[in-house]
């Protein structure tokens, strides 16, 4: 667990440590016009990459594919650091990125064969309680390398971590199963994934910024993913070894806990991407401080991923944690679409204890759902395929949150001149608001609060959508641990020859 816990931390801290120095690595490398590419590609290669990394597990064991995604990463976090130019930045974080996706994916399918489901709970609420130290500690380490060191050691940083995590879990893993290591590759269905997925993440990502969403390039982006998908579903159900079995999604569990981790990724990401704008532009906080006023949500999800992981390992239930979480969620969200510009900074904390609360419930046990449902043969691509899900409901909740958003503040400001300099409501920053006169600095206060609110309202909407999934789950008793009461005897000894096992 050791070797798993800092793996994962690896894999959430990356983000949150370069999101700082950006703004220094383009005055040092130039290239603004490509700078979102810096994080583009490296999301797009990380999502291409997770289901890749969870099939090669299954085929040739968990160890070695492990490892070799820990060591991808670490030359992708090297090379970065070496980068000369913004091309060589955004090449060397796709790299990173193909390494990345081996990560989360990994510690996840390792924990999903090495412990029965009856006790998984347990240390999958260790691994969401990883997320919060990485959202609240990333930022702040990030600045202070950006300041009292250079940007290259927001990438050179990985290093100490990533060969701790390498020599560890090389050692701790050794009993995991080899695998056969002579089954063949599905090439066509990996080149077929990845041509539907980077469609799909360029159209949430260009839609509504560098295109328009009705323009020939999002429309042609469409049409091929839309072809690249039917054309890998076809491929997926002819192949004796897919990358994505589409047999797990018969499985009525698994699918409805993919969904519901699509709708945990769309709502989390997209609270904590836009939560900082409404803080800093309203509320006055910095950005250091915008990312620290973040806690209250953060510890919220870290205690009742952990209590919950407790719960269900003693008592071997689970199905109201989806349910619950799912409804707390959508109260959360409800919560925050009633904010105005005089809400104050203690409100929204506990606004955003209600909804850490939510994704505490909901995130781990969309999980354990999903593997429980799971043959052994499949764990690696069944929860790569669920983390993938996650990661598209992340990808499209910052992309059409935040086109919602955008939409409501620059409809508010072009009659009233609150903009602010030529660069208009695009350019403006917190800094450049205060220097504003209070009337056009209220107008713009007033925009932002818009948009959040509105944002917020079609969140809760999705929240409840996995409200009504959750209803649908049905309670499969979990292999492992102690028999519950009333099980029959074949189940009991079935869970009791696992455990042994």
């Amino acid at each position: 667990m050791s070797g798993l816990v800092i793996a994962m931390l690896l894999a959430m801290l990356d983000n949150m440590v370069v999101a700082p120095a950006l703004p220094t690595i383009v005055g040092d490398l130039g290239g603004l016009d490509h700078l979102a590419w810096v994080t583009t590609g490296y999301i797009l290669a990380t999502t291409i990459a997770t289901p890749i990394w969870g099939k090669l597990g299954d085929l040739y064991g968990r160890r070695p594919i492990f490892v070799a995604s820990v060591a991808l990463f670490l030359v992708g976090s090297v090379l970065c650091g070496m980068s000369q130019n913004m091309a060589e930045l955004i090449g060397f974080r796709a790299l990173q990125g193909l390494g990345a996706g081996g990560l989360i994916v990994g510690v996840l399918a390792i924990i999903g064969e090495m412990i029965p489901p009856r006790d998984r709970s347990k240390y999958q609420g260790i691994m969401m309680a990883v997320m919060p130290v990485a959202m609240i500690g990333g930022p702040l380490i990030g600045g202070f390398i950006t300041d009292h060191l250079s940007w290259r050691w927001a990438f050179y940083v990985n290093l100490p971590l990533g060969a701790v995590a390498l020599v560890i879990s090389w050692i701790t893993l050794a009993k995991l199963p080899r695998g056969t290591g002579h089954a063949r590759i599905d090439w066509l269905g990996t080149g077929l994934l990845a041509v539907w997925i980077t469609a799909l993440v360029l159209i949430t990502t260009w839609g509504g910024t560098e295109y328009d969403w009705a323009s020939p390039q999002i429309l042609g982006l469409a049409a091929l993913t839309l072809a690249g998908l039917v054309a890998f579903i076809v491929v997926e159900r002819r192949r004796p070894e897919p990358i994505m079995p589409l047999r797990v999604f018969a499985n009525v569990n698994f699918s409805l806990a993919g969904a519901l981790a699509f709708i945990s990724g769309f709502a989390m990401f997209g609270a904590v991407v836009y939560l900082p704008q409404f803080q800093q532009f309203v509320q006055g906080a910095s950005a250091t401080n915008s990312g620290l006023l973040l806690m209250p949500m953060m510890i919220a999800v870290m205690v009742v991923s952990i209590g919950a992981g407790g719960v269900i390992g003693r008592t071997g239930r689970y199905r109201i944690f989806p349910i619950a979480g799912s409804a707390v969620v959508a109260a959360g969200m409800l919560l925050f679409a009633t904010v105005d510009t005089g809400t104050s900074q203690t409100v929204t904390a506990l606004y955003m204890v209600v909804l850490g609360a939510g994704m505490g419930g909901l995130m781990q046990t969309s999980t354990l759902i999903a593997q429980n449902s799971l043959e052994p043969r499949d764990m690696g691509a069944g929860t790569g395929a669920s983390t993938f899900l996650r990661n598209m409901g992340s990808s499209l909740g910052v992309s059409v949150l935040g086109a919602i958003y955008t939409h409501h503040v620059t409809a508010a400001l072009p009659a009233t001149g609150a903009g602010g300099g030529s660069g208009g409501s695009n350019s403006i920053t917190p800094q450049a608001l205060r220097t504003l006169p209070e009337a056009a600095r209220h107008v713009f206060q007033q925009a932002v609060t818009d948009g959040i609110t509105a944002l917020f309202l079609w969140g809760s909407a999705v929240a409840a959508a996995g409200f009504v999934v959750a209803l649908f789950i049905r309670h499969v008793p979990l292999r492992g641990g102690q028999p519950e009461p009333g099980e029959p005897a074949m189940a009991a000894n079935a869970a009791a020859g696992i455990e042994a096992f």
